[in-house]
């Protein structure tokens, strides 16, 4: 019989070719890989709660009320009125992220561009035309509701500010949580809740900022000395060594005993003294990289020496750097806390640090919740940082890989 006397339905069914699935990059396979394992979802689950209360801050804790009527028919928001430069720029490029975020046609590059320059012309456009005003009495709305002054008040879910130490109230110095105050009160009566959802700002600034630092010092240092070794190379590892013997914590003790006390100051002396890690793994980057294929055709392409270092070689050179950078952020918020816990951190900013060190009062008497709860802040924070940086190493590593959690 011949073939075209066969049954269209005898005829074999073709198999089903599998949908195409778009390749990911190293680097997005590599993140990926990561944050599917537990141990980074927990992490990255605790950071996304301390970044979200150092964030909307201000509308969760604050003695100012949301909105207010006064008995005369008066409407107002004292809570936007005493809203800071600072404030505003963090609750305004809460959207700007959203909008980034959702760019999915746009590269990354560009994104990070984007919202560099949009987060300098919101800085520099609330530092001038932000003016909240300078004296703040925080218990005035409370006294204006005992005699009857206000008609409704809309407040934040914590109705304290970090700063309020209820002079209105002499009776609440450390009292133990309560409905009233959950995390109890400190010794000066300010609410331990509304200080720690405002001390995680300090934490996340000083994580972020000086791990930041150090970050870009290390990779432009540690990037020239693996592409030009030879004598750049001698000269920047004498460098690295140097820099390697200065103690950083003796050197943070110096700079706050004679200077004032400065929360950027602060990030900077950490920032400018924890490059040398970053360094070390760019430079041994860079120098498995330096006689790739690649490499050779870019140099050979006449690209600039930027783009051959930071374009071509950083993007292959990157993964172990970011995970020293995850374990560098939690030793910063460490170092922060310690100088708080000594008593040498910001005077007029809360820190988790600070806090603690109330668990002992000079009495000797010892506060329960002043302990746990700015101690387990601090503990859970640095600790979700290491397990990201482990879930990291373990990604980056082929004698640990495996394949992430269902």
């Amino acid at each position: 019989m011949s073939s075209a006397a066969i049954p269209p339905e005898d005829t074999p069914p073709v198999a089903a070719r599998p949908p195409h699935r778009p390749r990911r990059s190293y680097f997005a396979g590599l993140m990926y890989d990561t944050f599917g394992r537990t141990g980074a979802i927990v992490g990255l689950a605790w950071v996304g709660v301390i970044a979200f209360c150092a964030v909307f801050a201000p509308l969760l804790a604050n003695s100012h009320p949301i909105l207010m009527r006064t008995a005369d028919g008066q409407l107002s928001s004292p809570l936007l009125r005493y809203l800071t430069p600072a404030d505003v720029t963090l609750l305004a490029m809460v959207p700007v992220t959203v909008v980034l975020l959702l760019l999915r046609r746009v590269g990354a590059g560009k994104r990070i561009l984007i919202f560099l320059a949009t987060l300098a012309a919101v800085i520099i456009l609330s530092v001038l035309f932000v003016r909240p005003p300078l004296t703040v009495v925080y218990d005035q709305y409370r006294q204006m509701d005992q005699r009857g002054e206000i008609a409704w008040a809309i407040y934040t879910p914590i109705p304290y500010s970090a700063s309020d130490r209820l002079q209105d109230q002499p009776a609440k110095r450390l009292v133990a949580p309560s409905r009233e105050h959950l995390l109890g009160t400190e010794d000066n009566r300010a609410d331990v809740l509304s200080r720690m959802i405002h001390a995680s700002r300090v934490a996340l600034a000083v994580g972020f900022i000086a791990t930041g630092i150090a970050l870009i010092i290390g990779v432009i240092l540690g990037g020239l000395m693996g592409y030009f070794s030879g004598i750049v190379d001698l000269l920047g590892m004498r460098l690295v060594e140097i820099f390697e013997a200065i103690p950083q914590l003796y050197l943070l003790l110096t700079f706050v005993a004679f200077f004032p006390r400065n929360l950027y100051i602060i990030m900077a002396i950490i920032g400018v003294t924890g490059w040398t890690g970053y360094t070390r793994f760019t430079r041994a980057e860079f120098l498995k990289l330096r006689q790739q294929d690649f490499v050779q055709a870019a140099k050979a392409s006449g690209l600039p020496l930027w783009s051959i270092l930071f374009r071509h070689m950083l993007p292959n050179g990157v993964a172990p750097v970011l995970v020293t950078a995850s374990f560098g952020v939690a030793s910063a918020i460490l170092a922060e806390a310690t100088l708080s816990f000594l008593g040498l951190g910001l005077v007029d900013e809360p820190s988790w640090g600070q806090m603690l060190n109330q668990a002992v009062g000079s009495s000797g008497g010892f506060t329960w919740w002043m302990a746990i709860f700015p101690g387990g802040a601090i503990f859970l924070t640095v600790f979700a940082y290491n397990l990201i940086g482990e879930a990291l190493r373990d990604a980056i590593d082929p004698h640990t890989r495996k394949a992430p959690a269902a």
